[in-house]
This record gives C-alpha cells, sequence and structure tokens, in this order.
C-alpha cells in the first residue's frame, strides 16, 4: 500500500513532518528544533548539517508516530523557509558555509549601493521584488566574495547553490538533482518573473555564475526519487516543492483568481492568487510565483505585516497582564468594546502599504475608565486593522474583490480576532479544519504529480473548513473604526 505522502515543512527555527492518507486524515506530525546561530549582531545563520539531521530524524519519528513503513510512501513534499541561502560542494555535498537565512541584515550596505546606483526600477520590474536583503542574490554573492575558494568553484561548476527546498531535493536523492521550483526562485532577484527563467543580466548584476544555479521546474512533478538516506527506501519519488506562504495558499485551496489567505503567525503574510499573469504593485506589495503545474504558472501579490502574534506576546512578556497568548482572548472579552481605545502595534515599524520603519507603537483613546481588558481587544483589533490595510492595497493593485478570506496560523484560532477580520474586511473569513495548511500545500503538490489526488477540484472538495465567520458589523459602524484606526496610524 503507497497511499501516503510525507510532506516535509523545513522552517526557521524548526522541521516539521506530516504523514497524510490520500483520504487527508493527518497520521501523524513531528516537529525538532535546530540552532539558531547568531555570529555578529544582525547575521543569522544555520547549519546545513542541522537542518539535514532534523529532516532525517523527524522523517523516521513521523513515519512511527503513523504507523506506516517507508514502502507505503507514495511521494514526499517540501515546503521551506524562503529566501535562506545555501552553498555546497558538488562532488562530497558537504556545505561550503553556514546557510545565510532569510533574517540577515549582512547585506544591508550592499543593497543600498545598488539602489543609489539606479538599479532597483530594472529589478523591481523584472522580478516582481525590491532589493533588500532579505532575498537570495546578495547572500550568495556575500558566500561567493568571503568564503575561500567558493567562487572558483561555482564558476568551475563545483559548487551548487540553492534554497532550503534545493539542498533537501540534493540530500534525498543523493546528489541526482539539483533543482529549485518556480515559487522559490522567484524569491532570489536572479529570476526573469514571467519568463520564469535565469536572467543573465540580473546574474551579472549580483556576480552570479551560471553554473552554480539549479534548474527551475514545476511546483509538482517528480523531481528524482530517494536514494541512501537512513529510514526511507531507495525509489519514493521527490514530487513536490513550494515556499511556505506559496505552499499554505495551496494547501488553503485558494486555486481560483481573487482567493486569498493570511498566515497568521510571529508576524503575517497575505498572499492573493492573481491568476495567470503576474501583477506589479506600486503600493509596497511583492509579485511572486504562486506555483507552477501541469505548464501553467499562478502568480500572487503579497503583503507581510511585521507584527501579528508578536503583539500579544508583547502583553505577556512586556507588560505581564496575560499569563499565557490564549489568555488575551479571555480578557478581551470581558468588555462589550474598546471603546476609543485604538492601538497601532507597530513594535517593529510599520510594513507594506505604509512602509514606514521609523513608525512606534501608539496607544490612543486612554481613559480613567480603561482597563487591561480594553487594551487586550485593542490590541487583537490592531493586528486585523493591519491586516485590512494590506488587503485593502492587494484589492486596489489585483482589481478584483476577495470571494474568500481563508487564515492559518496560531493566531486564527482566536475567534475574537477573526470576527473582527471579518467585519473590517466585510469578507466571510475561513478557518480550515487543518491549520498545518504549509505542510498540506506541499503534500498536495506531491500527491497531485504521483496520482494520490487526481486534480486540484478532487482537493478542494475534500477541504474542509473547521469555522467560518460571516461579517456582522454595519457599514457606519465600520467606517467610525477605520476613521478612528486611520488617525492612530498617523501619530505612530
Amino acid at each position: 500500500m503507497t497511499s501516503h505522502v510525507l510532506a516535509i515543512d523545513q522552517g526557521t527555527t524548526g522541521t516539521t513532518v506530516l504523514v497524510l492518507d490520500s483520504r487527508l486524515a493527518l497520521r501523524a506530525k513531528v516537529n525538532q528544533e535546530f540552532r539558531q546561530i547568531f555570529p555578529r549582531p544582525g547575521w543569522v545563520e544555520h547549519d546545513l548539517e542541522d537542518i539535514w539531521g532534523s529532516t532525517v530524524s523527524t522523517i523516521q519519528r513521523a513515519l512511527r508516530e503513523a504507523g506506516v513503513s517507508g514502502r507505503d510512501v507514495a511521494a514526499i513534499g517540501i515546503t521551506n523557509q524562503r529566501e535562506t541561502t545555501a552553498l555546497w560542494d558538488r562532488r562530497s555535498g558537504r556545505p561550503l558555509h553556514h546557510a545565510i537565512v532569510w533574517q540577515d541584515r549582512r547585506t544591508t550596505d550592499a543593497c543600498a549601493a545598488l539602489k543609489a546606483a539606479g538599479h532597483e526600477p530594472a529589478v523591481r520590474e523584472k522580478t516582481g521584488l525590491v532589493i533588500d536583503p532579505y532575498f537570495s542574490a546578495t547572500k550568495l554573492r556575500w558566500l561567493l566574495e568571503n568564503v575561500r575558494g567558493a567562487r572558483e568553484r561555482a564558476e568551475a561548476g563545483e559548487a551548487a547553490f540553492g534554497t532550503i527546498d534545493s539542498f533537501l531535493v540534493w540530500r534525498l536523492t543523493a546528489g541526482a538533482a539539483h533543482v529549485t521550483d518556480t515559487s522559490n526562485a522567484s524569491r532570489t532577484l536572479l529570476m526573469d518573473l514571467r519568463a520564469r527563467r535565469w536572467d543573465r543580466e540580473l546574474l551579472d548584476l549580483f556576480g552570479v555564475p551560471p553554473n552554480v544555479l539549479p534548474e527551475i521546474r514545476a511546483s509538482s512533478e517528480v523531481y528524482g526519487t530517494t536514494k541512501n538516506v537512513k529510514g526511507l527506501p531507495d525509489g519514493i519519488p521527490v514530487a513536490g516543492i513550494a515556499g511556505d506562504q506559496q505552499a499554505a495558499l495551496f494547501g488553503q485551496a485558494c486555486f481560483r483568481p481573487g482567493e486569498a489567505k493570511c498566515t497568521y503567525g510571529t508576524g503575517a503574510f497575505l498572499l492573493q492568487n492573481v491568476g495567470t499573469e503576474p501583477v506589479q504593485s506600486s503600493r509596497g506589495l511583492l509579485a511572486t510565483v504562486a506555483w507552477t503545474i501541469g505548464g501553467e504558472t499562478t502568480y500572487a501579490l503579497e503583503g507581510s505585516s511585521f507584527i501579528a502574534g508578536a503583539a500579544v506576546q508583547w502583553l505577556r512578556d512586556g507588560l505581564g497582564i496575560i499569563k499565557s497568548a490564549s489568555d488575551v482572548e479571555t480578557l478581551a472579552r470581558e468588555v462589550r468594546s474598546s471603546e476609543d481605545v485604538v492601538f497601532v502595534p507597530a513594535l517593529a515599524g510599520l510594513g507594506a502599504p505604509h512602509w514606514r520603519p521609523e513608525a512606534r507603537g501608539v496607544i490612543r483613546g486612554i481613559d480613567r475608565g480603561t482597563t487591561a481588558a480594553h487594551l487586550a481587544r485593542a490590541t487583537l483589533e490592531g493586528v486585523a486593522f493591519l491586516i485590512f490595510d494590506l488587503a485593502e492595497a492587494m484589492r486596489a493593485e489585483a482589481g478584483r474583490p476577495f470571494p474568500v478570506f481563508r487564515v492559518d496560523g496560531g493566531a486564527c484560532q482566536n475567534d475574537l480576532l477573526m470576527q473582527f477580520q471579518a467585519d473590517l474586511l466585510d469578507v466571510a473569513v475561513e478557518r480550515p479544519r487543518m491549520i498545518e495548511t504549509t505542510a498540506l500545500g506541499a503534500a498536495f503538490l506531491a500527491g497531485l504529480a504521483t496520482g494520490v489526488w487526481k486534480d486540484r477540484e478532487e482537493i478542494r472538495r475534500s477541504f474542509k473548513v473547521q469555522k467560518r465567520f460571516e461579517p456582522k458589523m454595519k457599514p457606519v459602524e465600520r467606517e467610525q473604526h477605520l476613521a478612528k484606526w486611520r488617525k492612530a496610524v498617523q501619530a505612530a
């Protein structure tokens, strides 16, 4: 029996493996954290051997928990922390340096120099991205310039670059496949967004030799089969790849243009399916590939909020008014409204569409009657307001409304937050039965490529909504809330 799909969700702080059967029953979920390495202020690295070790370990534990063997696995799907940059030796497979994590800011000056030289408009037109240390290109250039012998090996075809998906496929296939998918390649600053191939002018700009690059492939196809992986038999197809946010969009079955999902984690990521043509943003959003399947590429608009769950963490750790994050909803429900209290949780500046890094958090409307419950409720509302601003920018750019707004991530389990989000957006918010949608997306992509699921419609039919939040707020009340929010944002 080979009707199970194994999904590897390789994240920033740990690796999670899910085992699903063909009916989408979750048979096992196992997570393992690994080291975070901070060589200098603003530098963040991962040891690729730590990542690989956590991957092998979680695969073995997940199969044991599911009560199945590797022979029962029909396909493996991979989703990964995006932009994190790896470089390894093609012959031995050994890393040439620690991976440079997406959070790393060591190339800030290099990015500033490229902007000052006037390169950003052309780069943005080709890639849909801005020049920023967040993305992979300047990280790769740093490795090539600072690791002894790296550039020479890269130019000679002896070194391999990849985001974490590439590295995992390389290891799973014993070096037989050096690939990435379009969604991850679109986050490197090196791929032409429309042509979906490495762009020679971008490679020259960032000093990247072509010989170091992986082959860009679709998000759902067989890239190779397992070989010499401890705990797995040889021959299992590795058949699905997508960056974590794109995988969550797919896992939420947002297959139609206009459909969107928001992942509420420490921060929040909002992606909207915009169809088969990319949409360039004038409001600070990013254009990106969502996925490529069967020769057709779907694009997305992406916006992120620096703060979501982190605002609740601040109530817990900074103010001490709650003992655990889950207490915030109970506290907030002690009052019927936040009254005139508005909290702009700009605890790390304001991201899209405001892009004000100098902004700081603001609490307005406090009086003698203000309680901890009012502040808790205003905090949840502040998170929803930030997402509303992103969503409004996205709806304007895409030129279409959200037919549905799907949510995942830890904070989506807060009913008060989700209802207020639906009220602000004036769109139904749907929370899925399985909120592990990132790994679910990777599993879907792999299962589609190997026949576990017939097509996307079969997946859509099997998608289950745990709770639907219908908008209930009257238009006049919504406008009153938004007017208070806009005044508070101006003061942030």
